[in-house]
């Protein structure tokens, strides 16, 4: 099942909210209609899977804080629907959506929210208070979300006492206790220092390593979209204009809006060997011999060929020079014909570290698999490629 849906999503502010909409539907731009209502949010429509960050990106004005708002039923939309599991919440009644609010959604905001008169793991316990949860468990559940985020041992200290960074960790470990279905994080990092951030987003990505949390998270910021988003969808003017991963995005922009967007990215740090590698040319298994070796170069015009177990598990290279001469002295493991000084890479690795061993051989850089099976290739010229310049970067 869909962790949370928005179907054809619209949220307008002002005096003639459904006329608005009517014009949107019709193609008027949000200029068009200043005179019935602002047009915060036009036409969202996406799904978010269980387990996935969804990361939400824009400038400001752009409508994500209004979205993320009608995402855990703070505003009801003006037309359209979001279900979050198998509930609508532009239908339900105001009890039931307390009840969704209480136990299905949670939010971390930019500035805390902490409760100044209450300690570290009250604050964390608050939304288990407000499940009816009992006193003993709900500080057995707080204190096991605060050690999460690195702050046993601060239990008892009231929110002023903290650090920035602390006091969003705090915040962290409030959602993480109420154990919802969904996170919402609006905007939630954007108010600490760089460094910090930077530790935030790491701990982040581990926790949902361990959790699996279904997050949806807001930022207008696009390197912290691209490190933490499964998928990423940019709005401008209400409007998503792309939802996509991290190198579909960077890789082949919607149009000359995102393109600009990403023009300063990093590819390096963005990319990944598994966005560029291609098939091997020329590929032998162990099980072979020198003629099979020889024919796959020939018919490949290759100079080197890749060698695989059964299993399809990295083995080594072989060149023509070695097979050739294994054939006229009549042995026939492959093998024993391994040259080494070629590194694989990972299929997640980022581009910045295919460029090392890329540089210390001629032939193309193999890429394997968690299990070591060869599942590409990266020529040289195929990374030069990827790391050049578009037309809207030049």
């Amino acid at each position: 099942m869909t962790a949370l849906r928005a179907d054809g999503v619209y949220k307008v502010f002002g005096r003639r909210p459904g006329e608005a909409v009517r014009r949107l539907r019709e193609g008027a731009t949000r200029d068009d209609v200043k005179g019935l209502g602002t047009a915060a949010v036009i036409d969202a429509s996406f799904e978010v899977q269980p387990g996935e960050t969804f990361v939400v990106m824009g400038l400001s004005g752009s409508g994500k804080s209004t979205l993320i708002r009608m995402l855990n039923g703070l505003w009801r939309p003006t037309a359209g629907s979001v279900t979050l599991g198998d509930a609508d919440l532009s239908t339900v009644s105001a009890r039931e959506l307390r009840e969704i609010r209480r136990r299905r959604v949670s939010m971390v905001f930019q500035h805390f929210a902490l409760l100044p008169h209450r300690t570290i793991i009250d604050n964390a316990a608050y939304p288990l208070a407000l499940q009816d949860v009992d006193r003993t468990e709900r500080r057995r559940r707080a204190g096991e979300a605060l050690e999460m985020v690195g702050l046993a041992g601060w239990e008892d200290h009231l929110p002023a006492q903290l650090s920035g960074g602390m006091r969003q960790r705090v915040g962290l470990a409030r959602a993480l206790a109420a154990d919802t279905d969904v996170l919402l994080m609006d905007e939630a990092f954007s108010a600490l220092d760089p460094l910090i951030r930077r530790e935030m987003q790491e701990q982040l990505l581990e926790l949902q390593q361990t959790l699996g949390k279904t997050i949806v998270f807001i930022t207008h910021d696009l390197n912290e979209a691209m490190h933490l988003g499964d998928r990423i969808a940019v709005m401008r003017d209400g409007r998503i204009v792309q939802i996509g991963t991290s190198e579909q995005i960077l890789s082949d922009p919607a149009n000359d809006y995102v393109a600009q967007f990403v023009a300063d990215v990093d590819k390096s740090r963005v990319l990944t060997a598994a966005s560029v590698m291609v098939r091997p040319a020329a590929l032998v298994t162990t099980s072979g011999g020198p003629r099979t070796a020889l024919r796959e170069m020939r018919e490949a015009q290759a100079s080197a060929a890749y060698l695989v177990d059964r299993d399809r598990r990295f083995r080594g290279v072989l060149r023509d020079e070695d097979v050739v001469a294994a054939q006229r002295a009549g042995t026939e493991d492959l093998t024993t014909l391994v040259q080494d000084g070629l590194t694989p890479v990972a299929v997640d690795a980022p581009l910045m570290d295919v460029f090392a061993p890329s540089a210390e051989s001629p032939l193309p850089v193999p890429v394997v698999d968690e299990r070591g099976r060869l599942v590409g290739v990266i020529p040289r010229v195929t990374l030069l490629e990827a790391m050049s310049p578009t037309e809207v970067d030049a």
